[in-house]
């Protein structure tokens, strides 16, 4: 039986003195109203209303169900609104966690625009390039740039991220400009220590796949450190394009082995599974894809 149904069907009922009104007002037949009402009574053991052919009243008991019955109903509506308004303005607390570099380069500046847009909503953002779990420490949402594995989070990725070989003019000129991938066996690399490939380079070019494990004289789990440590001339890093575009703007680093690429990485948003993703979740996902999404179309169209 459907519990609520039943209720709606007899406050109509007891309201309107009709099994045909309530039909009427409901948009249902007469005869479904009727079981209804007969599915409550039998469920409750006792007689809810007195029936004649054009009118039904209720009983004494009816009377104090009725009572009852019109503030369940009320609280279930007031439930449905509340939710309905939260769709509409998202509101409460938004926890994301980010990786530092992305966080302070390209979600930082862009913050300010999702605030105006929801004010309601309270964020609270966790910048860290250790790989936190998005359940056991609480985020709504993570946002993580990598190669993913497979998981029981979901996630939505929002744009590609290209990677390229940097190392700053005074390094190439005092150690010469690699032209082969088996040439970086002879170079300082400065490596990235979470990557899923451990200090590993793949580099693809016409003449196939190149992994490379280059000796290295710093490994450090920030990007931005390797950007700067490679702009004094310490070695070769493989970087994120958003974290050497700056430097190879100015010309304080430059790319080597154009003929060759790395794995392209992405910057994905996770979020665990839930039945019905939240509003604030979403938008912020939604956001995020507008922000960046067009950026990794125009970059990967450039290439």
């Amino acid at each position: 039986m459907d519990k609520v149904a039943s209720l709606r069907a007899f406050v109509k009922v007891v309201e309107s003195g009709s099994f045909a009104e309530a039909g009427r007002q409901l948009r249902l037949s007469r005869s479904a109203i009727s079981k209804y009402i007969a599915d409550l009574e039998e469920s409750l053991g006792v007689q809810l209303l007195n029936r004649t052919t054009r009118h039904a009243s209720p009983t004494e008991n009816g009377q104090r169900y009725f009572e009852r019955a019109v503030v369940i109903l009320s609280e279930i509506e007031a439930a449905d609104q509340a939710v309905a308004q939260a769709q509409s303005a998202p509101r409460g607390l938004l926890r994301v966690n980010a990786p530092m570099s992305f966080g302070t380069l390209r979600l930082g500046p862009v913050l300010a625009e999702f605030m105006s847009r929801y004010p309601e909503l309270q964020l609270q953002l966790v910048l860290s390039d250790d790989l936190l779990d998005p359940v056991q420490d609480g985020f709504d949402v993570t946002l993580r740039i990598a190669e993913l594995e497979s998981s029981s989070l979901i996630a939505r990725k929002i744009m590609p991220v290209a990677r390229m070989i940097c190392a700053s003019p005074d390094y190439l000129a005092r150690h010469g400009t690699p032209k082969h991938p088996q040439d970086l066996r002879g170079h300082a690399s400065l490596t990235y220590g979470l990557l899923l490939t451990g200090n590993q380079w793949k580099l693809t070019g016409t003449d196939g796949d190149h992994w490379i494990q280059p000796a290295w004289s710093l490994c450090v789990n920030n990007a931005e450190v390797l950007r700067d440590v490679a702009i004094k001339g310490r070695g070769l890093a493989l970087l994120p394009e958003f974290i050497a575009a700056d430097a190879l703007r100015t010309g304080e680093l430059r790319t080597v082995l154009d003929d060759y690429s790395a794995p392209p990485l992405a910057l994905y948003a996770v979020y665990p599974p839930t039945r019905h993703l939240s509003v604030k979740v979403r938008l912020f996902i939604d956001f995020l894809v507008e922000r960046f999404g067009r950026e990794g179309e125009a970059s990967t169209r450039s290439k």
